[in-house]
């Protein structure tokens, strides 16, 4: 009988890329799946990002943030108690092999109702440290699956059930890997992709154009834009590319991204854990500006262990000025040698292997 496995994942990018390259995956050793949500999985999907997960059944189940009013709280407790309920009749019912959480707090109820019932269980963990629904869950599943050496905020007596796996990623960008740095001359074209996560980031709208249009005309004219941009900020985002005479492609979302990635010379990004794992997969040198206030400014942490190995450069938010960025740009544009070497030691980040990594851990997992 083919075994059953459960993925449980919030309905954004960074919780959806790692569990649908481990569903590719496990699809292709032969396991049924399937996908435990929460209702955001609609918006994901009205985008055109489900890919592989469109081959799955998606069931959603009730979550609920824990805020910091007492109504918030009451109302938080309750919908992730009901989720837990849901969760464990369905549970109950599909009979899976292992539940496989990946952080969040709409994975909470699937995982924590999988152990009530005895079912082997996994939690992902894709940032530098561990989430909070993670660091709840740590004590009661089976395994803990890592991205990096020495995750922070783990307990001393959870280490021993740490598995270095890395953060899957699809199939399209593990391919990455293989491909070359494209070759950049003192007088060739430079391509850039600049990429805000799943929901577009506003600042880099405003601060990439605005830093473009500082630089002198002979570098201006070497550039070219890939850039994905919020709908509101679209049209006086084109505008001012327009306006200053750069060759620039907009977007709300690339159904394209291994493409793009695959020809960019430099990536300017958050340092979501999904985007630094795509990063590193591909060895794109990139520039990182972590979302301020992120949970326990994990950003921040994903972001230094790419700059501490080579392979890009941190800019806080706050330092994200046209002017800082154009003279990183100009040096860039002057001095290739530079993104060559950081592409070289990005890579060495990468582990295309991750999502099999992850899919070894689940069979031993039984």
């Amino acid at each position: 009988m083919t075994k059953h496995i459960i993925l449980a994942a919030g309905g954004t990018g960074g919780h959806l890329f790692p569990a649908e390259a481990l569903a590719e995956e496990l699809l292709k050793q032969k396991f049924q799946v399937s996908l435990f949500t929460d209702a955001r999985f609609s918006g994901y999907e009205a985008a055109g990002m489900k890919g592989m997960l469109a081959e799955i059944p998606v069931f959603s189940v009730r979550a609920g943030t824990l805020g910091k009013s007492l109504r918030s709280r009451i109302n938080g407790f309750l919908n992730m108690g009901l989720g837990i309920l849901q969760a464990r009749k369905l549970l109950k019912k599909m009979q899976p092999a292992v539940v496989v959480g990946f952080g969040g707090y709409p994975s909470f109820p699937t995982v924590f109702a999988a152990s009530l019932l005895g079912i082997p269980t996994i939690i992902h963990e894709q940032n530098a440290i561990l989430g909070k629904a993670n660091r709840v869950l740590a004590s009661r599943v089976t395994n803990i699956a890592t991205s990096i050496r020495d995750t922070g905020l783990m307990r001393p007596e959870n280490i021993n059930k740490c598995k270095l796996v890395g953060n899957p990623v699809r199939s399209a960008i593990r391919a990455l890997h293989d491909v070359p740095y494209p070759q950049l001359t003192q007088d060739g074209v430079m391509r850039v992709l600049v990429t805000g996560g799943s929901q577009g980031a506003h600042i880099f709208s405003d601060v990439v154009p605005q830093s473009i249009a500082l630089l002198p005309e002979n570098l201006r004219q070497r550039l070219r834009i890939d850039q994905q941009a919020r709908v509101e900020d679209m049209e006086k985002t084109r505008k001012y590319y327009k306006d200053i005479g750069v060759n620039a492609d907009l977007s709300p979302f690339f159904n394209d991204v291994p493409a793009r990635l695959a020809s960019a010379h430099l990536v300017i990004a958050r340092s979501g854990a999904s985007t630094i794992a795509e990063l590193t997969c591909a060895g794109r040198p990139t520039i990182l500006v972590p979302l301020p206030n992120s949970a326990d400014d994990h950003q921040t942490a994903n972001a230094m262990a790419v700059e501490d190995a080579g392979g890009g450069w941190v800019m806080p938010q706050d330092g994200f000025t046209p002017e800082a960025l154009a003279a990183r740009l100009e040096a860039f544009l002057t001095l290739p040698e530079s993104l060559e070497r950081a592409a070289e030691n990005i890579r060495s980040l990468g582990k295309p292997q991750a999502a099999v990594n992850l899919a070894q851990l689940v069979k031993t997992s039984f």
